[in-house]
């Protein structure tokens, strides 16, 4: 993920704001920066993503202000470095986050400044280690900075200042570059310390284990034979795994220290009470206590090899979540390094990132076009798909629009530039994904309040073990066993990332897919619907009338009477006309000239051509309301959905029209497949009741409500939900605006690249039906391995926590847990998740 501060929205006097935030390690770290924010007044809505390291929150700056949420992050116990600069109207702080280690990391930083009067947001993301915040009104930049830093650094974490965010026109794919960046060296600096543990450890393991397993060790080495030389130089290996591992303890035992325990305060307090145990029985051994009993009671190979496993785990999961924002690289990489610019005739090729608006470009054939702009000369196709879905290239000539990061296939075009930068279509695009990356879903909810109590649950249930067993009469090391066996068996990053990962690549993979998700419960309601309602014009159709029926009446000339029809109304700029001339240019007819032309609104036009009197328009207008046969042939186009007009020359019918908005050929399919899935549809229109019910048996649509009026399909929407249906509204997002913000889900068609990115919570970029299948499905499947995550990271704690605590023993005599086991265990669920979210990545639809 992104740095980068988005903005999405500015509703009702709230403001919403993704804030990226650094240093959680787990579902706790979230959790508590999740509570602390939502405590604020003025804030309305706060979500923290474990996956993506952010937060997105609602608030209402006239309340509270960023600075009073960066104040509440620090005084969690996280350190967040500000932006150089900042203001109160709007702009963010950024700060890059470094020390958490699991959602109670962030959860408290969050949890902390977000009650600070210093800040109005703040918001913390555990995936992107950054934490993104706004001072309150009245507080200057200077003293956000120093209030924010001071705090997160009581807190005992680090931070590298970002640079400033003023608004959402920034270079989203330098930040990005920038973090990727961050993430390739923290991957390289837990890979050089994971060396070196994975060594002494292995070396401790052989040495501990040898004896036990029926092998022996020299003489000099053997327990048995020399338990001093043995216990010291399973002293000597462990220390340098600790040593490498010491941020455990650091952040651990702070976290600990100030309430708030985390996933780092588990593995401190475990691996330290069995290293703490085995060097008291190495100093008894030295001083001649009971040595042979205490030789054979060291822990020293648990905590060396936990702290081992748990790195490599860690290390595994970073390196898995790394992956999650692969579709944001594949969006990236479509923006070439170069462009040709012309100058005065001369080309010359300059990097991409210097063109700017007004520049005239050459684009050759295979090139990617390098920003948004306009063609001002030559023809071509263009492949679309990496930003649509759609696999056909589209037909390009001048005047025609053309979007950075898609591909000129034939030929040579010049074009002026005149979107650049964070302005293009891509651009936009990458922002509305990293928005809906950092996101949170409604199932999520359960993960999120388990997570903020767990780590102090399990310790208590590590402790109360241990005495137990204790108490039962089971020997010290037996209980201890059990208390690092519970401490280190739990896992609360495998909670905190079972949701966000899903929903990171499959937003993700639903932007490659021509499908942007707004957020994550629009990713996870689509496929709940139960109600789909499509708008008709521009949705189910084209929105472009065409002429589908020519019939010459009374004996005249088709090709002579449809060229008076088009020359009249090649005068006119009514739809129907444009679809009559365009019509008859189809069918080779030539236009003549037309004199004296007078339209009438609602009626239709009059004119003389050729020196005939020719008149196009309704039954009415044309006088044929008496005539019973065309009247027939009238009303039967209309059945059909069409609307006919009657052309008469010199007072006779010579002519009848049939113009209709065509339906697209893949409604049908797409309302078929929708009833496959058991999900009522709907056609929503103000077209009258006849040329509606024609469009909609066409598509298969059984429910149709006509004669709507734009303003009132909103009010349509709120009466299917009273009647308890969860509803998808798909429309054009114009005039449908309305419909699609009362929808529970609201599908905004795309028309062609032209993005409707502030309409709906859904768009389909292609403006293909088949966009709205392609998204039930991958929110189908999205839920479906959100819940198989959910159901493994509770299911893992549930059922190995119990084994950890003896129960299997105290039954039936049956097996303990070894914490090294438990260790490797808890290490790798995440890293499971991780992997069972970024199958997503290859998700296809569906297609028959």
């Amino acid at each position: 993920m992104t740095d980068t501060h988005i903005e999405s929205e500015r509703t009702a006097g709230l403001r919403t704001l993704t804030i990226p935030v650094k240093g959680m390690t787990c579902a706790s770290c979230s959790a508590r920066v999740e509570k602390g924010v939502s405590e604020i007044d003025g804030v309305s809505k706060v979500a923290v993503n474990l996956a993506t390291d952010s937060m997105q929150v609602e608030f209402d700056p006239a309340q509270c202000s960023v600075e009073d949420i960066v104040q509440k992050v620090a005084a969690i116990g996280y350190e967040a470095v500000p932006p150089q600069s900042s203001s109160a109207d709007g702009s963010l702080l950024r700060f890059s986050i470094t020390g958490m280690h699991c959602a109670a990391c962030s959860a408290r930083i969050e949890k902390v400044t977000s009650q600070m009067p210093e800040f109005s947001f703040v918001e913390v993301n555990l995936a992107t280690e950054v934490a993104r915040i706004q001072p309150a009104e009245g507080v200057s930049s200077e003293a956000a900075i120093a209030a924010f830093i001071e705090k997160v650094a009581m807190l005992g974490f680090g931070a590298t200042v970002q640079e400033a965010e003023e608004g959402a026109a920034q270079d989203v794919t330098s930040l990005w570059e920038e973090q990727q960046e961050n993430m390739r060296n923290r991957l390289a600096e837990m890979k050089a310390k994971l060396v070196p543990e994975i060594i002494f450890a292995s070396l401790l393991l052989i040495i501990a284990m040898t004896d036990m397993t029926g092998l022996s060790l020299p003489e000099w080495l053997a327990p048995h034979s020399s338990p001093k030389t043995f216990s010291l130089i399973q002293l000597i290996l462990v220390i340098p795994i600790m040593w490498s591992g010491r941020d455990f303890y650091i952040h651990g035992f702070k976290n600990l220290f100030r309430g708030a325990p985390n996933m780092d305060s588990l593995i401190a307090v475990g691996t330290g009470a069995a290293f703490a145990y085995s060097l008291w029985g190495t100093i008894e051994i030295y001083l001649g206590i009971d040595v042979m009993a205490r030789v054979m009671d060291l822990y020293f190979e648990a905590a060396g090899v936990l702290i081992a496993l748990v790195s490599l785990g860690k290390y595994l999961e970073t390196r898995s979540r790394s992956h999650t924002s692969d579709a944001i690289k594949g969006l990236m990489d479509l923006t070439p390094d170069t462009a040709i610019r012309i100058v005065e005739g001369e080309q010359q090729t300059v990097p991409a990132a210097d063109v700017v608006a007004g520049d005239i470009l050459l684009i050759r054939p295979g090139e990617r076009i390098p920003v948004d702009g306009s063609i001002l000369e030559g023809s071509s196709s263009v492949d679309e798909s990496m930003l649509t879905g759609e696999s056909l290239p589209v037909s390009k000539t001048v005047g025609d629009s053309l979007a950075g990061g898609t591909v000129n296939t034939h030929s040579a075009l010049t074009m002026k530039a005149e979107h650049v930068g964070a302005d293009t279509v891509l651009s936009r695009i990458i922002r509305v994904v990293q928005d809906a990356q950092g996101s949170k879903a409604p199932i999520a909810s359960m993960a999120d309040t388990v997570s903020l109590y767990f780590v102090p649950i399990v310790m208590c249930i590590a402790l109360l073990s241990g005495l137990a067993w204790l108490i039962a009469g089971a020997s010290f090391p037996f209980s201890l066993r059990i208390f690092v066996a519970v401490m280190v068996i739990a896992c609360p990053c495998a909670m905190g990332l079972a949701t966000p990962t899903s929903i990171m690549v499959a937003t993700g993979r639903g932007a490659q897919l021509g499908v942007l998700f707004k957020n994550g419960t629009a990713l996870e309601q689509t496929g709940r619907v139960q109600t789909v309602v499509f708008d008709k014009t521009g949705t189910i159709t084209y929105g472009k009338p065409e002429l589908v029926y020519v019939e010459p009446l009374n004996g005249f000339n088709e090709q002579e009477v449809l060229a008076y029809a088009a020359s009249l109304e090649s005068l006119s700029e009514h739809p129907l006309a444009t679809a009559i001339v365009k019509g008859a240019k189809e069918r080779g007819v030539s236009l003549v000239a037309a004199q004296d032309v007078t339209a009438e609104s609602g009626k239709g036009i009059y004119g003389i051509v050729d020196g005939k009197h020719v008149r196009i328009g309704n039954a009415a207008y044309t006088e044929v309301e008496r005539n019973t046969e065309v009247m027939a042939r009238m009303k039967e186009q209309a059945q059909q959905g069409r609307t006919a007009l009657i052309m008469s020359v010199d007072n006779t019918p010579a002519l009848m029209l049939a113009v209709a908005d065509t339906i697209k050929p893949e409604a049908s399919v797409v309302v078929r497949d929708l009833k496959k899935m058991g999900i009522d549809v709907v056609m929503l229109t103000g077209d009258n009741s006849v040329t509606a019910s024609a469009m909609a048996a066409q598509a298969g649509i059984d429910t149709v409500i006509s004669e709507v009026h734009p303003e009132d399909k909103s009010k349509t929407v709120q009466k299917l939900q009273e009647k308890g249906h969860l509803v998808a509204m798909v429309g054009d997002g114009i005039n449908d605006a309305p419909a699609l913000a009362t929808a529970d889900v609201g599908i905004a068609m795309g028309t062609g690249i032209d993005v409707a990115v502030e309409a709906g919570d859904v768009v389909l970029m292609s403006g293909e039906l088949t966009g709205v299948l392609t998204a039930v499905a991958l929110s189908k499947a999205a839920v479906r391995n959100i819940k198989q995550n959910l159901v493994w990271a509770f299911g893992y704690n549930t059922l190995g926590i119990p084994v950890a605590m003896g129960l299997l023993y105290a039954l039936f005599n049956g097996p303990t847990l070894s914490p090294m086991i438990a260790g490797g265990a808890m290490a790798l669920s995440s890293v499971s998740v991780v992997s069972n979210a970024l199958r997503l990545r290859w998700f296809t639809p569906r297609s028959d």
